[in-house]
């Protein structure tokens, strides 16, 4: 167990000690974020600011992660699955670049590339063999999905990649709320290892792997909070909530926690809601919910500070991942097959 806090440290100090060298080369080669004109207007001030940081998580995460796995087929898809997403957004970033505008991949191209990552996943977790079932907690009902768990996949790894892109809009923010989340799944895994010590030892390896890909993307998202809190010296662009994403969809996968996303992701999905609300409101009623979405953009237009916005969505986050970890330590045998 003491390999996942080293992972975690290690990925901590490849973060903070190449921050400064990458946040340098990113200014250097004027890869700066160009900031939508139907924003809040004092975002403006941050226009030209160092993107693309999500790079130093996901390369401090890498050689944590590689230096200590075990190399099971769960930690090494949520691996995949965080450099995939992460590629998508790094696609998506160096378009903005290039063409100095807001908008990079259209959302098709996007979907479709979430689909090609999500089918692998399916694919792992067969090997796996997951049950095909979600467990409700409280009510204690096991539904069977049958061929609808693939649809699940689908739904966590690009519901999960896009509601934490839809979150990085504030300082801070996305990384913050990330952690939170990602160390609730951490926990629950090395939870799953503790209860499964006696009985089965090759779903131990599986699941303390799982804890050390956690761990290490935790020190490194820790790492990059460091130069992004406010004020950010570098935003961690669609390459990094794209990968933070992914990662947290697929460990909730295999971890086999699906509906507990609801709570461990409740920010971002509240963040999502937000959006999909608003647009819905708009067509059909031609009325806005919120002052703008997603949800932090309305707590900003009430005057509410960056930082002040962002410590208490830190807060929600935390309650809301609580409430999940104790329904996943109570309802445990019943969760797990």
């Amino acid at each position: 167990m003491a390999h996942v806090l080293v992972a975690a440290l290690v990925a901590l100090l490849i973060s903070i000690l190449a921050g400064p060298f990458f946040i340098d080369f990113l200014r250097r080669h004027s890869l700066g974020q160009t900031i939508r004109e139907e924003g809040p207007e004092h975002h403006q001030v941050k226009q030209g600011t160092p993107t693309m940081g999500g790079v130093l998580i996901v390369v401090a995460a890498a050689v944590a992660f590689l230096a200590i796995t075990v190399g099971t087929v769960p930690a090494l898809t949520i691996f995949g699955t965080m450099l995939a997403c992460g590629g998508i957004g790094f696609l998506d970033d160096l378009i903005k670049l290039r063409h100095r505008r807001s908008l990079g991949l259209s959302g098709r191209v996007k979907m479709l590339l979430l689909l090609a990552i999500s089918a692998v996943v399916c694919v792992a977790a067969h090997h796996q063999r997951l049950p095909h079932w979600v467990f409700v907690p409280i009510v204690q009902w096991k539904i069977q999905l049958g061929w609808g768990f693939y649809v699940l996949v689908f739904v966590i790894i690009a519901g999960a990649a896009n509601a934490v892109n839809l979150t990085d809009g504030l300082d801070g923010l996305a990384a913050g709320t990330s952690i939170i989340s990602l160390f609730t799944l951490t926990a629950m895994a090395v939870i799953i290892y503790i209860r499964e010590l006696a009985p089965n030892h090759m779903r131990i390896a599986n699941r303390l792997d799982v804890a050390y890909i956690g761990a290490a993307i935790i020190g490194a998202a820790v790492g990059f909070l460091w130069f992004n809190a406010f004020p950010a010296e570098v935003f961690m662009g669609d390459t990094g909530s794209m990968a933070l994403g992914g990662a947290i969809g697929a460990m909730t996968i295999f971890l086999q926690v699906d509906l507990l996303l609801l709570l461990v992701g409740g920010i971002f999905v509240i963040e999502a809601l937000s959006v999909v609300i608003q647009v819905v409101s708009f067509r059909w009623f031609g009325k806005r919910v919120f002052l703008m979405a997603p949800l932090h953009h309305h707590f900003e237009m009430k005057a509410w500070s960056e930082t002040k916005i962002m410590v208490r969505f830190w807060v929600v986050a935390g309650i809301l991942c609580t409430g999940g970890f104790a329904l996943f330590y109570k309802y445990y045998p019943q969760i797990r097959p």
